[in-house]
């Protein structure tokens, strides 16, 4: 398996380096080779030639290369014979594309996956989609071991790109599903292409536009910041019925949540809570002033950024020393998550509530184990970004090529066929109107005074 990622890294480093035009990954198998195999038994079993294994291989091409049992060898499609053109799969896809809701699969079961982003190392976007990637192909290797076989075609898509000559690419007809693209003016020409030919494209990061709603091939995992403010002022008045709210003005003017704060303020109003509203600045009595004694308190802030939190912190503190029994829980902002290594001993003690669309935990026995392959893989650790591109690529795939793997054309993303407990990322897709599909997935981390977290999903 070891050997296997490292000419996976091989193959990503080719990319790195290749122009920035569209590039096709093509390969049909993972061969592990047994003890008595020759490199020219490989390739005639596969109707390949030692050149062509060899090139899929950059290993292979070290002067000192011999074959060892265990061995990880990718096994390229024959370049004198184009994959898509001698399959049943292949020649009933070119007669799908009349039909914009089916699309025949692979005749061997396999799921055939499309990678259409800028992979490439020319700036942040492709080398976080590189990572990306990685964990796509991670997914993969994890799901074959499980007996779901997957064939997998990437084509670096940068912002510039000729999407036209890339789906016009006989390989992009054959995928089940595409990842990609990245970049809004893309998702039309990639999303008629993927609604003529049935297949479904899954929008992976923020993207601007509404194509998701006149596309139903359109599987859209990015939510707006006006849907998330809605979820969560929805899960705040669900969870904290019969509390006191305190609204702590932090005096940010960069800040852009009071549309979340005053949002709130009117649900409150309309179910009947009781707030306060206080100011960061205020003198500890009159801070003291803006909160109930009989009711237990929830505090939020009308700003996200670690200093103002800072500073509320060590105001909550002077306060409770002051006013023993005094009940008080924090709700905060997926901002928050970020600050976890400086503030996690103050979240278990205010009992805070954190509202997000994922939560990555770096003490989870798999997200560790993730991490550590990836590490051994690719010989470099996962970017120190939230969320961890790796561990979304991961999750990505393995909840769509399980489900389609399970359902077939019938796999649409709801809650009652999600076949996967994510690590870092769920998905929950719902309908929108006669479009395509948007994951709704919410979910609020809540840091518990006894120093557990839980995962509280909506």
């Amino acid at each position: 398996m070891t050997r296997y990622f490292r000419l996976i890294l091989c193959l990503c480093a080719l990319m790195l380096t290749a122009a920035m035009s569209a590039q096709t990954i093509k390969w049909q198998e993972l061969y592990k080779v047994k003890k008595k195999d020759t490199i020219y038994g490989i390739a005639k079993k596969y109707n390949i030639t030692i050149d062509e294994l060899i090139s899929a291989n950059p290993a292979m091409q070290k002067p000192d290369y011999t074959l060892q049992k265990g061995d990880q060898l990718l096994i390229p499609y024959p370049t004198t014979t184009p994959a898509t053109a001698t399959t049943p799969a292949a020649t009933a896809s070119k007669t799908q594309t009349a039909s914009p809701v089916t699309h025949k699969r692979a005749a061997d079961g396999s799921v055939r996956i499309g990678v259409m982003l800028p992979l490439h190392n020319v700036d942040g976007d492709g080398q976080r989609m590189i990572e990306y990637y990685r964990g796509v192909l991670m997914a993969c290797d994890s799901l074959r071991s499980q007996g779901i076989a997957t064939h997998v075609y990437a084509w670096n898509v940068p912002i510039d790109a000729n999407v036209q000559q890339i789906i016009n690419d006989d390989n992009a007809r054959q995928c089940d599903v595409i990842f990609g693209p990245l970049y809004t003016k893309q998702v039309k020409p990639i999303g008629d292409f993927c609604r003529k030919n049935g297949i479904r494209l899954v929008i992976p990061f923020s993207i601007n536009g509404n194509d998701v709603a006149q596309n139903e091939r359109i599987y859209q995992i990015f939510q707006t910041p006006a849907q998330q403010n809605e979820a969560s002022v929805n899960a705040f008045a669900e969870r904290f019925k019969g509390r006191h709210v305190v609204i702590v003005d932090c005096n940010d003017t960069t800040s852009r949540k009071g549309v979340f704060t005053s949002a709130l303020r009117k649900r409150m109003e309309k179910a009947g809570m009781t707030y306060s509203i206080t100011n960061l600045k205020s003198s500890e009595q009159s801070f003291a002033k803006a909160f109930s004694t009989t009711l237990p308190n929830v505090v939020v802030l009308n700003t996200g950024r670690s200093p103002e939190l800072n500073a509320t912190l060590a105001k909550l503190n002077t306060l409770t020393a002051a006013t023993k029994g005094l009940s008080i829980s924090l709700y905060g902002y997926t901002e928050w998550l970020m600050y976890t290594k400086v503030y996690t001993d103050y979240y278990f003690k205010y009992d805070t509530y954190i509202p997000t669309t994922f939560y990555y935990n770096p003490l989870a026995g798999k997200t560790i184990a993730i991490e550590r392959a990836y590490r051994q893989w690719f010989k470099s650790d996962m970017r120190q970004a939230l969320p961890r591109f790796a561990l979304t690529g991961f999750d990505h795939a393995q909840f769509f090529i399980r489900g389609l793997h399970k359902y077939g054309d019938r796999f649409d993303g709801t809650q009652q066929q999600n076949t996967y407990t994510p690590l870092q990322t769920p998905l929950k897709f719902k309908r929108v109107g006669t479009g395509g599909m948007q994951n709704s997935s919410f979910m609020l981390v809540h840091y518990k005074p006894n120093r557990t977290i839980e995962s509280v999903s909506y």
